[in-house]
């Protein structure tokens, strides 16, 4: 790819014969005639004393540089197709000038979709495991209840309500980070919310009243969040388009698997020990996670990557610059009428990235962040229905935090730890979607059933969603101590399955709809799906006691139906939808 420059290259006339050339052929390019006359002079070194000649040994680099000011710097943009050019020399070109530094080594500034499969995996699965952690840290809160209620003498509702605080932490943090990421990179914003998220965790274990419960955990919310939303940007930052969908789906179901594995542990932790030991364990396993990828998680956002490498070359060209060695031989830019090949001249190079100029202030991208989410949900119909529909879904998730030990441990008699225990069905089920996932878009395109447009991804959400009314309407009615236990931790698997395919689809569709205005997107159902995921605990128990068990999960299995229409309405019209849209439609336009 060529390279732009902002400042004309230099007309072969202006750089003399010599520079024509090529590495060299000008054995002290950097010296002025009467130089070259006076080396040629038998009689120069009988005309001069001692000293004097060694002064002017001493100030030759320095007179180098200075006869070369006059030479500007050519600024070229630097892409990961740029092909670096080569110096002049690399050999002194005067007595006692001093060897050029070495070159910088830029391997770990390789473009992140070139990167070695094995490295992809390693920081996909180093990604999934710390976002199973954080979504541990979401349903581990609910089993220390009943203690928490005991220690402060708050109702079983307010103590539910350290949910919420983190749920909001979890919907707002991210608005705030990402424009961080985009600047500083992936690792830093990792690297500081893992840290946040791990003194948060055992700050939650060591305090010693409800208001600060409440509180601090707001503050694992924020630190978590990273996790949660940022692993979608560290996929699209390694992975094309079309190879995203085995890694997402890894991504989605790590988070579901977290979300029952934490009160799945926690409910044998807080029936045998104390609940502070709850958040201890959690600090220990999360200390150790963001100790592992501060070791080996390498930044994967390819403008910061570009711009750590320009700045490494540029530092490198000025060292070259302070030990005499100014030019490197680039391309002729003047086009030959002929084919002949490209002719090389001499310039004084610095590089830049074009994304650093493009790249709005910090301020602006961060009142951009807070506020492109909302406008999109305000104006733009598939992100609203697909936020509420994926918000629903995930409240349906967090309300099973107090709807599964509420129903297990009232009509089958079970223990604490035997009811949280029911969140295996969770577990296994966001597995057995997981791999489903993964294999049937495989088989799909083997066979070209999957179009290449954004509906592709809708056509087995279309059936597979249905499964999260069909586990309500199922949970709810096989609940009775009549029937065995096991139905009703079957009907959770099943709805488990649902929300993970209406999960993965709402990532996969708003990214490939709306491309550059896809974290607006995606943020903008983040937050609606946080918030709403985190009032649902607070009215769950009121909600079964007051209306029932069978009517108050066909309520939600009702509104759930409704939403399933949601990815019909899109595989057929779709098309004409992102038409009508003003973001979507120059996304199409500009391809």
């Amino acid at each position: 790819m060529a390279t732009n420059t902002e400042i004309d290259l230099p007309h072969l006339s202006e750089l003399g014969s010599s520079d024509v050339e090529g590495p060299g052929i000008n054995e002290y390019p950097h010296t002025d005639d009467k130089s070259r006359e006076g080396s040629r002079n038998p009689l120069s070194g009988t005309e001069r004393d001692t000293s004097e000649r060694e002064q002017e040994t001493k100030d030759s680099p320095r007179r180098t540089r200075t006869r070369e000011d006059h030479r500007e710097i050519v600024w070229q943009y630097l892409t990961f197709e740029t092909e670096l050019p080569h110096p002049t020399t690399i050999h002194p070109t005067v007595p006692d000038q001093e060897t050029p530094p070495e070159p910088p080594n830029l391997t770990k500034y390789a473009d992140p979709f070139e990167w070695p499969e094995w490295r992809k995996n390693l920081t996909i699965w180093v990604a999934c495991v710390i976002t199973a952690l954080t979504a541990f840290s979401a349903g581990s809160y609910s089993p220390g209840i009943g203690q928490m209620t005991a220690d402060w003498g708050v109702s079983n509702v307010a103590a539910l309500v350290g949910i919420t605080t983190f749920t909001t932490g979890f919907a707002v943090a991210p608005m705030v980070l990402a424009p961080f990421s985009e600047i500083n990179g992936r690792r830093p914003v990792f690297i500081a919310s893992g840290i946040l998220f791990v003194i948060c965790q055992l700050c939650s274990g060591l305090t010693q009243s409800y208001a600060g419960m409440l509180v601090v955990r707001f503050f694992v919310g924020v630190g978590g969040s990273t996790f949660s939303t940022m692993v979608g940007g560290v996929v699209s930052d390694i992975y094309h388009t079309e190879d995203r969908n085995t890694p997402m789906a890894l991504f989605s179901g790590f988070a579901l698997f977290g979300t029952g594995f934490g009160p799945m542990v926690s409910g044998f932790v807080a029936q045998n020990t104390t609940w502070r030991w709850i958040f201890y364990m959690q600090a220990i396993a999360d200390g150790l996670m963001v100790a592992l990828i501060i070791i080996i998680f390498k930044e994967t956002r390819g403008s910061v990557l570009l711009s750590h490498k320009a700045k490494a070359l540029n530092k490198y060209y000025e060292a070259r610059e302070a030990a005499g060695y100014f030019d490197f031989n680039v391309p002729n830019p003047t086009p030959l009428s002929d084919k002949s090949p490209q002719p090389l001249i001499s310039q004084r190079i610095r590089y830049k990235v074009r994304a650093d100029e493009d790249r709005a202030s910090l301020t602006r991208m961060i009142s951009l962040s807070l506020y492109r989410p909302f406008h999109l949900l305000l104006t733009e119909p598939v992100v609203f229905w697909f936020s509420l529909w994926v918000a629903f879904s995930w409240a349906v998730l967090y309300l099973t935090l107090a709807a599964i030990p509420l129903v297990f441990q009232t009509n089958h008699a079970f223990s604490l730890q035997q009811a949280n225990a029911v969140f295996a069905s969770m577990c296994i089920a966001s597995m057995l979607a997981t791999i489903l996932s993964i294999y049937q878009e495989k088989l799909a395109r083997r066979y070209g059933k999957l179009a290449n447009s954004p509906e592709g991804r809708l056509y087995f959400a279309c059936v597979e969603s249905a499964c999260m009314p069909i586990g309500l309407f199922m949970f709810g009615w096989t609940s009775p101590s009549s029937v065995h236990w096991v139905v009703p931790a079957l009907a959770i698997g099943i709805a488990t399955i649902g929300i993970f395919a209406i999960y993965l689809s709402t990532f996969n569709y708003l990214a490939d709809t709306y491309h550059r205005y896809a974290s607006s997107a995606l943020a903008a159902q983040s937050f609606c799906r946080n918030i709403l995921g985190g009032i649902f605990p607070l009215i769950t128990t009121q909600m079964y006691n007051k209306l029932g068990y069978g009517p108050a999960s066909s309520l939600l299995g009702g509104i759930g139906t409704l939403l399933t229409i949601v990815p019909w309405i899109l595989v057929f019209y779709g098309p004409r939808i992102r038409a009508r849209s003003k973001f979507a439609s120059e996304i199409m336009d500009t391809r």
